[in-house]
């Protein structure tokens, strides 16, 4: 009832904030109330329905040709930026790669504190895809923050002063933070990632006073469940056979590393689940002939819970027994759409697996679900909206390789989409690729470091040629589509010629706001996908923007650098029409008349290649290839072709020397730049044989550069 008399109280007085907090700062009303708050973003999705629609129209399709560059600041941390600013009373302020927050005045740009949590660096041997971060939360006076090594801080909003901070994860598993927080009524919540790498998903709340963990809610089963356990994991375990589970092999998955969103009326958490651990289910759930078998709840899932509680209420699996990657971590949106002339309390998401499904958020009931790109893997849904699969995908079954579309980076990824009420559209970041998945015999668990997927990942490598190269990059394409949630159609794409592209913003403006991997920043028609406005980045722009007023000026502001999990795993491969894309890490503010400018943009100097003789036995080439792959590829990109973010290991000057390479990947010479230490998962001989790998690769592509 006490959420119930919240909402009701909010509904009676929304009118708009103007640029004035309450004198209790950030509270229960404010967030409530978020949407018709004209001047502010104070939380990660703009509201609790995480809908990304700002009102605001002094820029709109009429004078979006006037935005220009109010100011901008460069960031000091030159990896992947995916964060959402918040601002709050004209002060901006926004996370940076390494989990650092930095605070300015919104309509000058004068920083006004940073804060550096001092994120160990050997941390990013934990993290699959980046260093990142996504943001922060506010409640009353003062900020929270997901650490990369798995604390949570917080922080006084006027000086970026630590008043707690608390320790979220097992700190000796591979558990990292990447996501924002969110927080209802006092209760911070935050989850965590790391399936990739052995861990057992979970979320928690905790008390923003007092920083105390009020509960824990575990997403998979830990394989020793009793009449003690929550009924809802024991359900679970129903789900999941063989003896991975728990400390008899590995975690299982199912982290928690972003989506959430709340609705008040119903006072139901709503959170997105991950893939499972490793993601090829014969060696996660194999059944006695030892393939896989059983659905794994709940894995892949969205999960309604109380917040006050952690309550199960609900769930709806969206890959059952999923052995993809298909996470369902992807942006959860709620809305109240009209569908067969009824009023629908609505949920939405558009997850990796290539389906937009539209779900009943009081009872989780599947309303629809429609592919919003091609897929292979399903071919509709049975009657109780389940997800029909494809059984030549099913490579935990047949044991074979399989092309499956989309591939582990998915249809869509964590990149936030947007909702435009007026236009009734859900504007989608989406990405068309497929993957070839191959099965690994004999796969064993490495909880220490390296991939735990149970598949080949040498197997998919491209062969050294960089025409055929750019020709698979012709089959990998972005995309904006504005979705219809009631149709389940397009209204309109746009083809991006970059695959990985930004999250979205729409405005009362009739404007969607959304950077890509070419290094622009766009604005387009809502509702035609006509592009009305573009802004030259220097680089890669995939967080998604913001708009706030100042004084009653309009301004629009993103977070830009490229990084994430396709830069440094695939950077190389995806030649843009400038050249790879480079990471230049900055702030970016707009408003109309803007009239700053960026330094001119530096040429820099690509190393040639010039690797040592290639002498090694192929034998032994083939094993430091296999040891790559699982160990080195997830950083320095498969076939040690690399990114631009991550140091390129082919252009490495410890390749020559035998002794300079066993210090930084044996001994970890590096750690504090993010290069940990292997030696508890590989022998001297292990990694001598990747330096050689990577020296074959390296006079390859050096031959190959020559003929061209």
């Amino acid at each position: 009832m006490k959420k119930f008399a919240i909402a009701a109280f909010a509904a009676l007085t929304l009118t708009s904030c103007g640029e004035q907090m309450s004198e209790d700062g950030i509270n229960a009303e404010r967030l409530l109330n978020a949407q018709s708050d004209d001047a502010n973003w104070i939380s990660y999705g703009r509201n609790y329905e995480e809908q990304r629609y700002s009102p605001l129209d002094q820029v709109n399709a009429e004078t979006v040709s006037d935005l220009g560059l109010a100011w901008f600041d460069d960031m000091d941390t030159a990896r992947g930026q995916e964060a959402t600013p918040l601002v709050m009373d004209g002060k901006l302020y926004v996370t940076t790669a390494w989990s650092k927050v930095k605070a300015y005045n919104a309509a000058t740009g004068e920083k006004l504190w940073e804060y550096d949590p001092e994120v160990p660096g050997e941390t990013a041997v934990k993290a699959c895809c980046d260093v990142v971060n996504r943001g922060v939360a506010a409640w009353g006076d003062h900020l929270f923050l997901g650490t990369l090594d798995g604390r949570l801080v917080k922080l006084d909003r006027e000086t970026g002063a630590v008043a707690w901070e608390k320790v979220t994860v097992d700190q000796e598993e591979s558990y990292t933070i990447t996501g924002a927080p969110r927080i209802v009524d006092g209760k911070v919540f935050i989850g965590s990632g790391g399936a990739e790498f052995g861990v057992r998903g979970n979320f928690a709340a905790f008390d923003a006073d007092s920083g105390d963990e009020l509960w824990r809610f575990y997403t998979v089963p830990a394989g020793d469940e009793d009449e003690s356990s929550p009924e809802y994991l024991r359900r679970a375990a129903d789900t999941w056979s063989g003896d991975m589970l728990g400390n008899s092999g590995i975690g299982g998955g199912g982290t928690v590393w972003d989506a959430m969103a709340y609705d008040a009326e119903l006072d139901l958490l709503y959170i997105g689940v991950g893939n499972g651990s490793p993601w090829n289910r014969a060696y996660r759930s194999p059944g006695e002939d030892g393939t896989g078998e059983g659905d794994n709840l709940y894995l892949s899932s969205i999960i309604a819970v109380k917040p006050e509680t952690g309550e199960y209420v609900w769930h709806y699996q969206t890959t059952p027994g999923e052995t993809w990657d298909f996470t369902a971590t992807q942006h959860i949106m709620l809305a109240d759409l009209e569908i067969e002339g009824k009023e629908r309390k609505v949920l939405m998401q558009a997850p990796k697996n290539g389906y937009f499904y539209v779900l009943d958020r009081e009872t989780g009931k599947f309303i629809s679900g429609t592919p919003y790109i091609p897929l292979n893997w399903s071919t509709g849904f049975d009657e109780n909206g389940r997800p029909i699969q494809n059984p030549e995908t099913r490579i935990d079954v047949t044991g074979k390789p399989a092309l499956v579309m989309p591939g582990p980076l998915g249809g869509h990824n964590w990149h936030p989409m947007a909702f435009h009420p007026g236009e009734g559209l859900v504007y989608i970041p989406a990405f068309e690729a497929a993957s070839l998945y191959v099965p690994e015999a004999d796969w064993k668990p490495d909880r220490k470091r390296g991939f735990n997927v149970g598949f080949d990942l040498s197997a998919g490598d491209l062969p050294p040629d960089e025409g055929f190269r750019k020709q698979v990059e012709g089959t990998i394409s972005g995309k904006l589509i504005a979705w219809d949630p009631v149709k389940q159609e397009p209204r309109w794409t746009v083809n991006h010629p970059g695959a990985w592209n930004g999250g979205l913003l729409a405005t009362g403006g009739g404007l969607v706001f959304q950077g890509n991997q070419m290094s622009e920043f766009n604005a387009y028609n809502a509702a035609t996908g006509d592009k009305l406005w573009s802004f030259g980045a220097q680089t890669g722009v995939v967080a998604p923007p913001i708009t706030y007023t100042v004084d009653g000026e309009q301004y629009v502001a993103v977070l830009a650098g490229w990084g994430g999990a396709l830069a440094i795993t695939a950077d190389g491969l995806l030649i843009s029409k400038d050249g790879p894309v480079r990471n230049v890490s900055r702030l970016l503010v707009f408003k109309l008349g803007g009239t700053a400018e960026l330094p001119a943009e530096v040429e820099v100097a690509k190393i040639p290649l010039d690797p040592p003789p290639s002498r090694a036995s192929a034998d032994v080439i083939a094993a430091g290839g296999k040891s790559y792959a699982r160990y080195c590829a997830v950083c320095h990109a498969p076939g040690a072709v690399g990114s631009t973010v991550i140091p390129d290991l082919r252009r490495s000057g410890a390749l020559a020397n035998k002794a300079t390479w066993q210090s930084v990947v044996h001994d970890g010479a590096l750690k504090d730049r993010g290069m940990a230490s292997f030696s508890e998962s590989l022998s001297k001989d292990q990694i001598d044989a990747i330096r050689e790998f990577v020296i074959f690769r390296a006079n390859q592509d050096k031959v190959m550069a020559r003929e061209q």
